[in-house]
């Protein structure tokens, strides 16, 4: 997926670098797989703001992906590639030979007209979802099940893709894009491939307006804010939190640089064979 600029006619396309929307066949999603989608604007069950800087943007309808691939050894068509408003990769439409629809995350070089499958017996082709232990080592996959039948849970944003380093006692280890090494169960499900439109990583807006767009709202930094409003604030000109250092954290006092917030006997610790790769040190 290419990205188009703009000649710098104005402030705002001096920068811009926008999607083309080369792949995308279908311009309005199938009515039967979407659902109505209602914004938080930040807020949770009591309505209390537990998210700052979310509310309004444009009106969206969810799209129901298929994370399980419930429709085992049998053979689907790719009948169209659609945007999907509520995420950053692109979703296929596939038909079944039976006639049902469903929607999947549209892995890289997937095209319309492409057949795939699921199951224990299908090829390790793009697009097909097996067992992790039906999959050659080697192999780059995404949309992966952290539990049998779950559905997939991770490796599903735009350009990502993990890696199947080894097997071993009915687990797979797994190589995520952090660089983490992850023990996963030999029977969870896979998509092989990486997911599509890895230029996402490469858009810029260009203006502030096209987040208002989005359902993002200004951000404003703490260290401007008046004491009442956040630890940082204060201080006479531009000072480093209130009149003297302070250390960067949240307006509720949590510590925002090297503080660990993972709790320390995590269940999940147990599959974790390796860290992801921290950040190398300036010399």
């Amino acid at each position: 997926m290419p990205l188009k600029t703009f000649r710098p006619l104005t402030p705002s396309a001096r920068f811009k670098a926008l999607p083309d929307f080369s792949e995308i066949t279908k311009d309005t999603p199938e009515k039967s797989l979407t659902r109505p989608l209602k914004k938080s604007g930040g807020r949770n069950n009591n309505g209390r703001m537990t998210s700052r800087h979310r509310g309004g943007g444009h009106k969206r309808k969810l799209r129901v992906i298929d994370f399980r691939r419930k429709k085992r050894d049998m053979i689907a068509e790719i009948i169209a590639i659609e945007y999907d408003p509520n995420r950053t990769a692109r979703i296929a439409l596939l038909q079944y030979a039976d006639g049902e629809k469903a929607y999947i995350l549209a892995p890289a070089g997937l095209q319309v007209g492409a057949k795939i499958s699921a199951g224990e017996k299908a090829e390790p082709a793009v697009g097909n979802a097996l067992p992790l232990k039906s999959i050659p080592l080697g192999t780059s996959i995404h949309n992966v099940e952290l539990m049998p039948g779950r559905g997939a849970q991770i490796i599903r944003s735009a350009g990502a893709q993990a890696v199947l380093a080894n097997r071993e006692a009915g687990y797979a280890l797994i190589k995520l894009p952090s660089g983490e090494m992850r023990k996963i169960n030999s029977e969870c499900y896979a998509t092989i491939g990486q997911v599509g439109n890895s230029d996402h990583m490469n858009v810029s807006s260009g203006k502030a307006g096209r987040s208002r767009w989005l359902g993002i709202r200004p951000h404003v930094r703490g260290m401007v804010m008046n004491p009442v409003d956040h630890p940082m604030g204060g201080g006479q000109g531009k000072s480093k939190g209130g009149g003297g250092r302070h250390h960067p954290m949240s307006p509720w006092g949590q510590l925002a640089k090297g503080f660990k917030t993972r709790r320390k006997h995590k269940t999940s610790d147990a599959f974790i064979v390796q860290r992801r790769n921290s950040k190398k040190k300036q010399s």
